[in-house]
């Protein structure tokens, strides 16, 4: 099975097709595809200027698009290195429960999910990595009561989601489902009682 590596060497292949170019390019969101595989292909297909079902798009657009998920992908692996050398450290120091963050780290391990976009069509319209800096950003510092990516208060609790947690927090705005351990107890159960008032 090729790597997300390999596959992005062929989305840049002049030498291949469009087909095999635009096929492999879907193939590394199977690797990493932080909203989750069809929200990020929507998501990369409108910010590269070609359609979802366009199966002979522009090569630079399937380039730029494979551009931007590459840096959102470097941005995640540094993250996860960084994670897996504090994980090291507080081991080492003999703090072997882990707390809430790195039970949500270990369901999104190697990116997929990140910040899962339940609806395909709704997500951040920002760069990739620019919505990962946030959210890293916002997984280092002390929870808050808003949506790290868009700073939007606006979250409603939905269940039956089809990603873990099957349930959780999500930003009526950007589309995310909002880690929990960035945000307070207080906000969490605020997004609780919007479930329960929209469902009344």
């Amino acid at each position: 099975m090729a790597g997300f590596r390999s596959l992005a060497r062929q989305v840049r292949d002049a030498r291949n097709d469009l087909a095999l170019r635009r096929y492999s390019l879907r193939k590394c969101l199977e690797r990493f595809a932080p909203y989750g595989h069809r929200a990020t292909w929507d998501h990369l297909c409108s910010r590269a200027g070609f359609g979802p079902e366009d199966r002979s798009p522009d090569p630079a657009r399937l380039v730029a698009a494979l551009e931007e998920l590459e840096e959102a992908r470097a941005v995640w692996l540094a993250y996860e290195d960084d994670f897996a050398e504090r994980r090291r450290k507080e081991k080492h120091d003999g703090l072997r429960r882990p707390g809430s963050t790195d039970d949500w780290h270990r369901l999104t391990w190697g990116g997929f999910g990140v910040a899962w976009c339940d609806d395909p069509a709704v997500h951040p319209d920002e760069p990739l990595a620019d919505v990962l800096r946030r959210l890293i950003s916002a997984l280092e510092r002390e929870p808050g009561r808003a949506c790290p990516v868009c700073a939007d208060d606006g979250l409603v609790w939905k269940h039956d989601l089809a990603h873990e947690p099957s349930s959780g927090p999500v930003c009526t705005h950007c589309g995310i489902v909002v880690p929990r351990p960035v945000l307070t107890a207080t906000a969490l159960a605020e997004a609780r009682r919007s479930r329960m008032l929209v469902s009344a």
